[in-house]
């Protein structure tokens, strides 16, 4: 297989073949994320996709998920994403789902009608980062986006009949906006209703803008207390029907999860918990594993 550079996916595609359709990320400007920065972006030409996705066929008999890799797949143009999951069938015709990263920028420059076909053709789930639902923190961040286009991309991305896992970050607003980043994170969530949602929380990677902000004192980072309360207003102001939600990320400082909006009395029970003492925080050394 003919990976570029350091590979990332998502944990929930630990077991999945990796194929690497774009090298780095299109967008690549995030204050916090120190993720491709060793690469300049590209797509692959499909001669080097097809190669790998015949040596992944020789190597393994049976192939049941394929993530395709890197940061955002899904700005490949349609008619090449639609090229690459056609060979999938081909090859892998076991293959039960194809996944990607997929920025909402990847998502607002298709139709509904190429998301449709792209799914009728295997690609059944994107993961889309939304960091925050704070229009101030998303410009602070340099996301590139704000969040009437978020949430436009999810919808989006729903009505073309992908489910649809999101990723927000506890703590990325720092202790001067953990409240804004809680509401106004689940008011992005409720418009959207996701199948998944997971959230990560706020670590400084050296060598980012966001980290010379913490050194220099303009941004202060939450402690785990403070990571919990933020939470707790996070899950109190979600209002979603079914939505698997996941707390379980190596930044986390506990593990949470349990299904939105049905158990959120639950959650909120267990992190007032953990904010009694009842629970021991994940040491901060062992965070990033």
């Amino acid at each position: 297989m003919n990976y570029e550079g350091t590979v990332y996916r998502p944990p929930s595609e630990a077991y999945s073949l990796i194929i690497q359709v774009t090298i780095g990320c299109a967008h690549n400007k995030c204050s916090f994320c120190s993720m491709y920065k060793d690469k300049k972006f590209k797509i692959k030409n499909l001669k080097q996709i097809y190669e790998d996705l015949y040596e992944a066929r020789k190597l393994y008999k049976s192939v049941k998920r394929i993530f395709l890799a890197d940061g955002d797949a899904f700005v490949l143009p349609f008619e090449q994403l639609k090229d690459i999951l056609n060979k999938i069938k081909e090859l892998f015709p076991e293959c039960e789902r194809v996944t990607s990263y997929a920025a909402p920028n990847d998502i607002l420059r298709k139709s509904k009608e190429e998301i449709t076909a792209l799914n009728k053709l295997g690609l059944k789930m994107l993961y889309m980062g939304i960091e925050s639902g704070s229009d101030s923190i998303l410009k602070d961040i340099n996301k590139g986006v704000n969040s009437r286009d978020i949430i436009e991309a999810g919808k989006k991305a729903k009505d073309g009949g992908m489910k649809l896992s999101v990723t927000l970050i506890s703590g990325i607003g720092g202790k001067d906006k953990w409240m804004e980043n809680a509401v106004e994170s689940a008011r992005v969530i409720n418009a959207i209703e996701p199948d998944y949602l997971g959230t990560l929380t706020f670590m400084v990677e050296p060598n980012t803008p966001m980290h010379q902000a913490v050194k220099s004192g303009k941004f202060q980072i939450l402690n785990p207390d403070e990571a919990m309360l933020e939470m707790r207003e996070l899950i109190k102001n979600i209002d979603v029907k079914n939505c698997i939600f996941r707390s379980n990320h190596a930044s986390n400082y506990m593990p949470i999860g349990g299904n939105l909006s049905k158990d959120k009395e639950k959650l909120i029970k267990l992190i007032d918990d953990v904010l009694k003492g009842k629970y021991e925080y994940k040491p901060e050394g062992f965070r990033r594993l």
